[in-house]
């Protein structure tokens, strides 16, 4: 980043407490001063949106609920092939909202202006490109695609639609993420030379061990349709109900924690994205027929570009964490961290003074008493008090208890219907987001480095 855009970001600083809403209030959260950032988010209502969804699962149901919350939505339509998932939309949202297991029927109909698709990742692609060429605006569960080459399949799509499309990583529209590069890009860290993530888990549902409905059968279930053009296998609940579980269908904990990380980062740091990536993991405790691990990690190198510094990115996940999981992303430079929570996150300054110190664990001590002397002569002479002293401190920023994040990507996802407003998580981010954490299980299964263009997102 050059000088000139520093000085502009760090001027603007000044502003930024107006454009949260984080004014000078702070709130004790434990001992620390906290301070707030208020949401100011402004919704148009004027135009309807008749909104449907593809996957009434856990994601689906969760999406059309937060999706609601926003004025001037209504759930008119919902697909899913297992018959139980669509009775339990009628229970919610009555019976007049139309269920079907065919997804081309919503595709169909002239009243339906938006699509949530909320299916199996091998999914994502093919229902994204028939949505737009049927004039919808898509919200596609992240990630993307399961594959790079879908990836710019769907930018195709987008592009020559002239769609609205924005992928489900909500991080993406969080105001703790908004503020945070705002501190990123003033400079408060130093240079930027490694983000270190991880996102760990130990609890069964959190390894994808889902219930399965006692009434799973061939006859509640589209098994054939749900496998789509991967291998016939026999009707299998565990492979349908638990469907992270395998490569054919899934994309492994890279695709489904690795992208809200990644998202984080290029967010923040407006990269766009690794040249090299290398991954290890292994299976260590859910061993239970999955084909994909359950702990890995890897390491990305990033190249410098005129947004940001070369640094590398280390990043895990951990279903075994015996400590009980938890997850963060750091972003440390030479001056200074940003340690992001959810929606909160802190910075730590701590930069250097001028003066290097002497004494303490240090040749010095091994200096003749007159050669000590002498040092230390020359050193009070060179460094005065004022260069002994560096900057240490720390801030704290959070959203309100009750925010939700998913609600403002929302938001902005119908703003863009209804405004124009520009989607920031489109096709071409979602791609650059999904594509290394795709490439983290390539290199996992053939055990060796990946090389990634990360402008044209094609594998080197």
């Amino acid at each position: 980043m050059s000088n000139n855009s520093r000085r502009k970001f760090i001027k603007q600083l000044s502003s930024t407490a107006a454009i949260l809403g984080a004014g000078p209030l702070a709130a004790a959260l434990g001992k620390e001063p906290v301070q707030l950032l208020q949401p100011q988010t402004q919704i148009s209502a004027n135009d309807k949106i008749r909104l449907a969804c593809v996957g009434m699962g856990i994601m689906g149901f969760g999406d059309v609920e937060t999706a609601l919350k926003v004025p001037g939505v209504e759930f008119v339509a919902a697909a899913d092939l297992y018959t139980g998932h669509l009775q339990k939309v009628k229970e919610v949202y009555g019976a007049n909202v139309f269920t079907t297991r065919d997804y081309r029927e919503l595709l169909d109909r002239k009243d339906i202006d938006a699509i949530i698709i909320a299916t199996p990742d091998h999914w994502h692609d093919t229902i994204s490109i028939q949505a737009m060429d049927k004039g919808k605006a898509v919200y596609c569960e992240k990630p993307m695609v399961q594959q790079v080459s879908e990836g710019h399949e769907v930018i195709a799509a987008q592009k020559r639609n002239k769609s609205v499309f924005q992928v489900g990583s909500q991080r993406v529209s969080s105001i703790a993420m908004m503020e945070a590069r705002k501190r990123y890009l003033a400079g408060d860290i130093g240079v930027l030379n490694l983000v270190d993530a991880r996102y760990d888990r130990h609890d069964a549902l959190g390894a994808w061990q889902y219930s399965i409905p006692l009434d799973a059968s061939p006859q509640t279930v589209d098994f054939d349709t749900f496998l789509k053009d991967t291998a016939k296998v026999p009707f299998d609940p565990t492979r349908f109900f638990r469907w992270r579980n395998y490569q054919a269908y899934g994309t492994g904990m890279p695709g489904d924690l690795f992208v809200h990380l990644i998202s984080g980062l290029h967010f923040i740091t407006g990269s766009m994205g690794p040249s090299r990536i290398y991954s290890s993991g292994n299976l260590v405790q859910w061993k239970d027929g999955r084909d994909v691990p359950d702990v890995i990690m890897a390491i990305f190198d990033y190249p410098e570009t005129k947004d940001h510094p070369a640094f590398q990115a280390t990043l895990r996940v951990n279903f075994a964490d015996g400590s009980g999981g938890g997850e963060y992303t750091r972003f440390i430079g030479t001056e200074g961290v940003i340690e992001m929570g959810w929606n909160d996150f802190r910075v730590k300054k701590h930069k250097l003074p001028t003066a290097p110190g002497y004494g303490g664990w240090d040749t010095w001590n091994t200096f003749p008493k007159a050669q000590q002397e002498a040092y230390v002569k020359q050193y009070d002479a060179k460094y005065p008090p004022d260069t002994r002293k560096g900057d240490t401190s720390e801030s704290k920023f959070a959203a309100p208890a009750n925010y939700d994040d998913r609600f403002d990507h929302f938001v902005n996802f119908f703003e863009g219907m209804r405004s124009g407003k520009t989607i920031v998580e489109d096709a071409t981010f979602g791609l650059r987001a999904a594509g290394p954490a795709l490439l983290t299980n390539e290199s996992y299964f053939k055990k060796q480095v990946i090389n990634w263009n990360p402008e044209t997102m094609q594998i080197v």
